[in-house]
């Protein structure tokens, strides 16, 4: 009975070390607040992050035209999105890109979201190196996997748009992003 209950123990500590919390927030001394690492909707539907992205979510307005010519492809996929909650671009694409996935009916649990710090010396960087290898230049960045690799990206700003230039991804048809790598 005693090694029953240290093993659980031992496997509860392991398991509480490597997990990260969703939704970890930095404070910078002047006060600006951004998210970090993995993040999930409720850390943007969260204040201060709210004011930008229900906004976004809310105005834009999807093409639901070109989403019905790839939404039942797109879940084939798996989406890793790389966000600053403190970039401009990321706070304009980032509202309609998740409205567009839940317009395709994407499944949300094959959506990753990780957010970047913008202090110096972690810039562009999560706590626990989700961009490593991946040259993470430019945020957003919408990274596209099928079977486990990597198949394409949207980088910062779409080329047409961002239900054009998913379309083209998802078609395996040529496309190349801003910044390609």
């Amino acid at each position: 009975m005693k090694n029953i209950i240290l093993t659980t123990c031992m496997l509860l500590c392991t398991a509480m070390l490597f997990a990260q919390e969703f939704n970890q927030e930095i404070v910078q001394e002047d006060g600006k607040r951004f998210l970090v690492g993995k993040i999930n909707l409720d850390g943007l539907r969260s204040l201060p992050y709210q004011q930008w992205y229900l906004q976004g979510h809310q105005d834009y307005r999807v093409d639901s035209t070109i989403v019905n010519l790839f939404k039942e492809k797109l879940s084939d996929y798996t989406i890793t999105l790389f966000l600053g909650t403190w970039c401009g671009d990321s706070k304009r694409e980032t509202p309609r890109f998740i409205k567009i996935l839940e317009t395709a009916g994407f499944p949300m649990n094959q959506l990753q979201i990780i957010a970047l710090d913008r202090r110096r010396e972690h810039y562009k960087k999560s706590p626990t190196g989700e961009e490593k290898g991946l040259n993470i230049i430019k945020v957003p960045t919408m990274v596209f996997y099928k079977n486990g690799k990597e198949v394409n990206r949207i980088v910062e700003r779409p080329l047409e748009n961002l239900e054009e230039d998913i379309a083209q991804i998802v078609h395996e048809r040529p496309y190349i992003p801003n910044y390609a790598h």
